[in-house]
């Protein structure tokens, strides 16, 4: 750091300055803890119902009952933070989480393996929107570009690193170690935060006041539209009762937290710097490429083991290029945006997660590894040039005081964002399967001449495998009905990528909405 940039550390900081780096590694290191526990658990699920005896539906409540927990936790950390002290309540949380996942691990039924995973969501809440809060305050404005990237490293290896990890641990030592790896780590981010995170620069004036209709109007609103939406797939959506009694508790909770948090004098989340153009934009935005995000995070591992056959440790081979892709590109444009408009380098971005979604969409059920290396980079790429920009400049109008309410409601704005993909894409892979399938259906008759002759193939090699002629003929239908299926979703597969390029591309036009492009020298710097 050269002699001219000293003069922005305030008087009595010095110290803090410089265990930045080290400030930012414990923070980061607990933010993809958290990540990682999002996704993880996923492909342990048919060994925990095997283990606790639980169907798929009882157990899907382990990966639900988290995100839930998090998602509440994720607009109150702010609150909570200014409440308890900003140290003491994040190295609380990251203590909570460990000891949550200690239990976790050594659940012996399901009912308390749901309740640890509960707790450990509401520990994990914490550790993304208040990591972000105390980086802002750490590092110094010139550099505020390069702590955000060390932090978005995590965000976006932590997703990726979820199955493919989780897979490696469950087939060679057993689902408890999921929850175990966390053991020695977080308590390294524990000691870490305790000893290094300092209470911000700008204090907030705190409240013996707490807002407790805002809170339960808060949990029943957006507890239950994040239960909707990791349920609906499964439950047909409207077609269940259940999604309809929570559409309408999360419509009507909503509805009245917002308009009570708006008249409240102190309000336990505080909608009203939503009235900033800037964070309103960047809150938007950030929903989006939440959406972009976890959307495609989930539909390629998917088409990956379903359709190719990849097992989970070559679907983590295939997606870490783009990973390191996207850390590197971080770090690149981190330094970048501290000089320039933001806004060009955002869609340009965006331009390059459609080209990777575009080369996506005309994937087949022969791809090989090979053929996915080039577009798992530039995805990478572009989401590398918009993250760090993004969090940055959509905070930039916000006084220092006012950041950790800012990220706090950007990082839900994601979350939420990334949760409503994750159930439109899986509706919509069921659908547009279904209408390949009939389009498909239609065409292969017995009235075609290429059907009737590949039929009249499969047959043949069917019997001299040994069997009748019915049984040889039986087996040809079943296969191609397997082709037939394969095909519809591949096609369904297709259509979903192209659409996440497009969306992501489409909504550049809130940039326009933005003040400024640049993510320094504006509000949030004096």
């Amino acid at each position: 750091m050269t002699a001219t940039a000293l003069p922005r550390i305030a008087p009595g900081r010095e110290d803090i300055y410089r265990a930045r780096y080290l400030i930012a590694f414990v923070v980061t290191l607990a933010s993809v803890l958290e990540l990682v526990d999002t996704s993880i658990v996923n492909v342990a699920i048919p060994h925990m119902m095997g283990t606790l005896g639980a169907t798929l539906d009882e157990i899907a409540w382990v990966s639900t009952g988290y995100i839930v927990a998090n998602v509440i936790i994720l607009p109150l950390t702010s609150w909570l933070s200014d409440r308890f002290g900003r140290r003491n309540y994040y190295t609380g949380s990251v203590i909570l989480f460990t000891v949550a996942s200690f239990f976790c691990g050594h659940a012996h039924t399901l009912q308390s393996l749901v309740t640890w995973r509960i707790i450990q969501g509401l520990g994990g809440g914490a550790l993304i929107s208040t990591a972000q809060a105390i980086l802002f305050d750490v590092f110094p404005i010139e550099e505020r570009g390069v702590s955000q990237a060390i932090f978005g490293m995590g965000v976006m290896v932590g997703p990726t690193l979820g199955p493919t990890l989780g897979g490696w641990l469950t087939e060679n030592f057993g689902w408890p170690m999921i929850f175990y790896i966390n053991l020695p780590l977080g308590a390294l981010a524990a000691i870490g935060t305790w000893s290094k995170v300092p209470e911000p620069q700008h204090q907030v004036a705190r409240t013996d006041h707490v807002d407790w209709l805002g809170l339960a109007l808060l949990i029943v609103g957006v507890g239950s539209l994040q239960v909707m939406l990791e349920r609906g797939e499964r439950h047909d959506w409207f077609a269940s009762r259940e999604i309809v009694v929570e559409a309408v508790m999360a419509a009507g909770g909503l509805i009245l937290f917002v308009w009570h948090e708006l008249r409240a004098d102190h309000p336990v989340v505080n909608l009203r710097i939503l009235g900033n153009r800037q964070l309103g934009a960047g809150v938007a935005f950030g929903a989006i490429l939440g959406f972009a995000l976890y959307a495609s995070v989930f539909a390629l591992p998917v088409y990956l083991q379903t359709l190719l056959g990849f097992t989970a440790w070559d679907t983590g081979k295939v997606i870490f290029p783009g990973a390191i892709a996207s850390a590197a590109t971080m770090a690149f444009s981190a330094r970048l945006a501290q000089r320039v408009d933001v806004r060009p380098m955002i869609s340009f971005g965006a331009v390059l997660f459609l080209t990777s979604m575009w080369m996506c969409a005309h994937f087949t059920t022969q791809t090989g590894m090979n053929d996915t290396l080039l577009p798992m980079i530039l995805r990478g790429v572009g989401l590398g040039l918009i993250f760090v920009p993004l969090t940055n400049v959509a905070v930039a109008d916000l006084h220092p005081a006012l950041i950790p309410q800012g990220t706090g409601l950007f990082n839900l704005s994601r979350q939420l964002g990334g949760s409503a993909g994750i159930a439109i894409v899986a509706t919509l892979i069921t659908r547009f399967s279904e209408q390949g399938r009939t389009a498909l259906v239609s065409h292969v008759t017995m009235d075609d001449p290429a059907t009737r002759a590949w039929l009249f193939g499969v047959t043949r090699r069917m019997q001299q495998l040994g069997g009748t002629l019915a049984e040889a003929q039986l087996k040809a239908e079943r296969v191609l009905d397997r082709v037939i299926s394969g095909q519809a979703a591949m096609l369904a597969y297709e259509k979903i990528f192209l659409m996440m390029g497009l969306v992501l591309m489409g909504s550049c036009v809130m940039l326009f909405a933005f003040r400024t492009g640049r993510t320094a020298g504006s509000g949030g710097a004096h």
